[in-house]
């Protein structure tokens, strides 16, 4: 596997709260295309990792390289300019603000720029919004209608459809569906499937083993803030992932690490 095929990596990754080591020695790697899944306890550190690879917080240690070149990214905003869009479980949408405000958050397109006499392009956003929700397959009836207004479902598809419509190297998802129901998980996974078939690659966090064996090619299992596992999905079992998860099947600082 070429460096070149290799769009995320990280080495040695960690974060430390005082004495509190929320993350320790985690070598990641995701490649071009891939979709992986990253499981684990509460607490386990997936969350935290996230935190590390775009920008909200700042590693104890170890490196992190994204498409071939090493990075420290600052903020979550120099993240998304290098081409990672990330959906967070709190969502980072604007209640006050309708579908097509949302998506240009922070980039919004504008007639004229004049500082804060600028005058926006509210016609080119409402058919970029329109052309994002439809090549994601959410359906959302009034555009103009405010967030506030949404269902969890609705709000969570003009998240990802944001994330998926200004990407282009990779997506986060941090449990886009946890408080979700049926039908509206249905919709977010089957945006998941069009970047798959799009060749974005995707990491998601789950706790949810089946959405992680329908949607992923690989799984990466951390506990107690390590990485313990990195199994193909064709090639284990749920039982397998809960072993690793649970402690029963031994990983990184307690035997040898299962990686496949």
């Amino acid at each position: 596997m070429s460096e070149r095929q290799v769009i995320l990596k990280t080495v040695g990754l960690a974060k430390r709260y005082g004495g509190v080591h929320a993350l320790e020695d985690a070598n990641f790697e995701l490649r071009a295309g891939e979709h992986v899944a990253i499981v684990g306890d509460n607490g386990a550190g997936k969350s935290t990792f996230v935190r590390q690879i775009t920008g909200v917080e700042k590693p104890s240690a170890g490196e992190i390289y994204f498409d071939g070149e090493k990075v420290e990214f600052k903020s979550p905003i120099e993240a998304r300019d290098h081409g990672i869009e990330t959906v967070f479980q709190n969502l980072a949408l604007a209640d006050d603000l309708d579908v097509p405000s949302n998506l240009f958050l922070g980039r919004e397109v504008r007639r004229f720029n004049l500082g804060p006499f600028s005058i926006l392009n509210e016609r080119k956003m409402l058919d970029h919004a329109k052309e994002a929700l439809r090549t994601t397959g959410v359906k959302i009836p009034d555009l103009r209608n405010k967030i506030r207004n949404m269902s969890g479902g609705q709000r969570q598809c003009v998240a990802i459809s944001r994330a998926a419509s200004f990407a282009s190297k990779l997506i986060i998802m941090d449990e886009p569906t946890a408080a979700l129901g049926v039908q509206e998980t249905a919709q977010v996974e089957n945006i998941i499937r069009t970047l798959k078939n799009k060749g974005v690659p995707l990491i998601l966090i789950s706790h949810n083993l089946r959405q992680v064996f329908d949607l992923v090619d690989r799984i990466w299992v951390f506990r107690r803030g390590r990485i313990v596992g990195a199994v193909d999905r064709d090639k284990t079992d749920g039982n397998e992932i809960v072993s690793l998860i649970t402690g029963v099947k031994t990983g990184i600082g307690e035997g040898e690490p299962t990686f496949a």
